[in-house]
């Protein structure tokens, strides 16, 4: 129930994937008098979904203190605790992000060794590809233990949806110089640098190193991480504009953009959201995908594909024997500093 074109885009996405892919089946969980139109103009997506009954959803612009004071009924409630019951193997929401994060805490739990789970973004590279890019909100600041606990996290979540076996994993800084960055950073750079870590550390990347591809893992807090996605997102948008200008300015122009018109539609492609959509809470005994409030239903199928997939990987075996290798390693030096 929850985005800007809810639930009609839901149930579009739903289509748009039931077309892609067989095999997996949908507990939607909303307002059944609301659903059913649209259930009934896509029969594909109703007969491989059961509806769950709820008129109690959270709104767009709810605090997460708010929804969680009304959350258990809620159609966002509804959806992660099938998860946890293991009715579900994944939870899909466009609603409320603060809200979905803290019902996905308080009913999942936290994964052992972890102290605030994360946020990924999927990212479009220059190499073709797409890199993991976390924190992108969830946490505006990020101590060292933390930051490498996003590396081990996005490292795992890297494997699982890029096929990568050893993806490479940088730290987002001012500078590629081991004298740059602060305290926090260059901690978590000498602990992610050793080899009982089992990374593949590349070291610092700037900025421009997301979009280039540097490495596949990009680790940062959720401030700076939010701030770069909503740039890149803006400056998409800016040279969609302009292309557009460009193209449409007069008759030579308009002529132009006939002769490139398959240029411009590949183009097209590679600056749409829609491919990338998508961004999982890492960190939690359980898969809960966020998709973009204002995605449309290529979009919505995007991130119901991406779900789909992240039940089917071993990724939070992964995390947790990367955070038990953390774990050992912390007690082993507390034991030394003992000594």
């Amino acid at each position: 129930m929850g985005g800007d074109a809810a639930p009609e885009v839901v149930i579009e996405g739903l289509a748009v994937f039931c077309a892609e892919r067989d095999g997996v089946d949908f507990l939607l969980h909303g307002d059944e008098t609301r659903l059913k139109p649209f259930l009934d103009s896509h029969p594909e997506v109703a007969a491989r979904c059961e509806v769950r009954h709820t008129e109690i959803f959270v709104r767009m612009e709810d605090k997460p203190s708010q929804a969680l004071r009304k959350a258990r009924g809620s159609s966002m409630w509804n959806a992660v605790n099938c998860v946890k019951s293991g009715e579900a193997h994944a939870a899909v929401s466009a609603g409320n992000t603060g809200a979905l994060m803290a019902i996905s805490i308080l009913s999942l739990r936290k994964m052992a060794g972890v102290h605030r789970p994360g946020m990924t973004a999927l990212w479009p590279t220059m190499r073709g590809g797409t890199s993991v890019v976390l924190d992108v909100g969830a946490n505006l600041e990020a101590d060292a233990a933390q930051l490498v606990t996003f590396a081990i996290m996005g490292e795992a979540y890297a494997r699982a949806v890029t096929g990568k076996a050893r993806p490479t994993v940088g730290l987002l800084n001012i500078g590629t110089e081991d004298s740059k960055g602060h305290g926090h950073l260059k901690v978590a750079a000498a602990m992610l640098a050793r080899e009982e870590i089992g990374l593949s550390y590349h070291g610092y990347v700037e900025g421009d190193d997301i979009s280039a591809g540097t490495v596949d893992v990009v680790v940062t807090d959720g401030f700076s991480g939010n701030v770069a996605l909503k740039t890149a997102e803006g400056t998409a948008r800016l040279v969609g504009s302009y292309l557009k200008e460009a193209f449409t300015g007069g008759t030579i122009n308009k002529a132009g953009a006939v002769l490139a018109s398959a240029g411009l539609k590949r183009l097209r492609e590679k600056m749409n959201p829609s491919n990338v959509n998508g961004g999982v809470l890492l960190g939690l005994n359980g898969v809960v995908v966020k998709s973009h409030g204002g995605t449309d239903p290529n979009g919505y199928a995007t991130a119901v594909h991406l779900a789909a997939n992240l039940a089917k990987s071993n990724y939070k075996d992964e995390v947790a024997a990367g955070l038990n290798r953390i774990a050992e390693l912390s007690e082993e030096a507390k034991l030394e500093t003992d000594e």
